[in-house]
């Protein structure tokens, strides 16, 4: 990583830049892919799979039996760990419940919210490298609770067609019953547009690399909701002279495993921590199966030597990081003070890993700087709400007038005319 030192502010952004995202690049493939899964439907499915995978699928569905059935190809001990994480994401996400009430704005005139769920979404789980089915676990889940009717969960398959059999045991725990062995730009179109397999959905929520990025964001222009603007994952750590450097380290590795195009950033006023932390990384990495994509996220990544804790957080606000790990001995002053972050991690014995797997809170978070404007999944990503008001005969005669006039000069006639003959009637 590279070391540097008390920067000028006029440097920052230059700093923080993130590895790039050629999806501008990518909208032409994107396009064409798209334009065949709407035409050719599970031919086009079919054909894109052989192409970049080398996959031949005859069913694109998972029977029932095989979601059944994969418990027995996974162990006991992470069939447990699951469960954990389970209910732990489930407790938290109903607590997220929204409630509805009625409010009198004014004499005769009251309003309120409806809460619904989406209808249908579609859930993208990574399965490649990484089989993601910790995923399956924070989109299934709130998508349950929020009681979305219909749940449709695409995810590549393994060179032999097979989905890794921890996602589809975490399938059968939540009840999504809807599994499809698709993966990439494919996956994303067939849920845009439905094929004779796979439905069309509403919303399309997970992470994915960045074709799939590029997919959803067509998606989104295509009348389809997305969670979402993402890229690659990232963490910014915050850290003092109370910080324990082999966790630190731990925990920037955490992130530089995901991909090469991941980043890794550490702010400290400490520049003994700064060296204990890359010795602990050059330790460390030796000791990684993915040693080779976390070196390449290293050399996009930084430690930064600032003057204070103030400059430390005027920063990570700044970057807007996906995780923000603050492990500093006056922590309330930081927490106090963060605007911008995904998700934040507090103290030497909180991991961002146990976000990712089983504390409770969501993994799915924004991130390339969206966390300025963007909240991470929960139940209400899941969830839309309805208005409603009802204006009493002494309501219309309170509130009417002040339509009339506003509606005059906006100069539109028929919405004050809409008042008027209500108010004659009753007068």
């Amino acid at each position: 990583m590279q070391i540097i030192r008390y920067p000028e502010k006029d440097k920052w952004n230059s700093i923080l830049t993130r590895p790039v995202i050629e999806i501008d690049e990518m909208d032409e493939v994107v396009n064409q892919i798209f334009k065949e899964v709407k035409t050719d439907g599970d031919a086009a499915l079919r054909k894109y799979t052989w192409f970049y995978d080398r996959i031949k699928i005859d069913e694109l569905k998972v029977s029932q039996a095989e979601i059944d059935d994969s418990e027995q190809f996974i162990s006991n001990e992470l069939k447990n760990a699951i469960q954990v994480a389970a209910q732990n994401i489930e407790k938290f996400h109903k607590a997220q419940m929204p409630k509805s009430g009625m409010i009198e704005t004014s004499k005769g005139v009251t309003c309120w919210r409806k809460f619904t769920p989406i209808d249908k979404v579609g859930l993208y789980i990574p399965g490649g490298s990484a089989p993601l089915f910790s995923t399956v676990l924070m989109l299934g889940i709130p998508a349950r609770i929020a009681n979305c009717q219909e749940v449709i969960l695409c995810t590549p398959p393994n060179k032999e067609g097979k989905i890794n059999p921890a996602i589809l045991y975490a399938c059968k725990l939540v009840g999504i019953k809807q599994v499809f062995r698709l993966g990439g730009i494919q996956a994303i179109g067939a849920m845009t547009f439905g094929t004779e397999s796979v439905p069309n959905v509403y919303k399309i929520f997970g992470p994915g690399n960045q074709f799939v990025t590029a997919a959803k964001q067509s998606a989104s222009k295509l009348g389809v909701a997305i969670d979402m603007p993402a890229g690659p994952s990232e963490v910014l750590v915050m850290a003092d002279e109370t910080a324990i450097p082999e966790f630190v380290a731990a925990d920037l590795l955490s992130q530089a495993e995901h991909g090469v195009d991941s980043q890794v950033i550490l702010l400290s006023w400490n520049e003994q921590l700064l060296d204990s932390v890359q010795n602990e990384l050059t330790k460390q990495l030796k000791n990684l199966s993915r040693e080779a994509i976390a070196t390449k996220a290293l050399n996009n990544s930084k430690m930064i030597l600032v003057t204070s804790a103030k400059e430390a957080l005027e920063i990570s606000n700044l970057y807007a990081p996906e995780h923000l790990i603050v492990a500093v001995k006056d922590e309330n002053k930081i927490l106090e003070g963060i605007q911008n972050a995904g998700s934040v991690f507090i103290g030497n014995y909180t991991p961002e890993s146990a976000g990712d797997y089983a504390s409770g809170t969501n993994h799915t978070l924004p991130t390339n700087g969206y966390a300025k404007s963007y909240s991470g999944v929960g139940l209400g990503s899941f969830m839309k709400s309805i208005t409603f008001q009802k204006i009493t005969q002494e309501g219309l005669i309170n509130l009417g007038p002040s339509i009339k006039v506003m509606a005059e000069a906006e100069q539109l006639e028929a919405h004050k005319n809409a008042v008027s003959i209500r108010l004659n009637r009753i007068c």
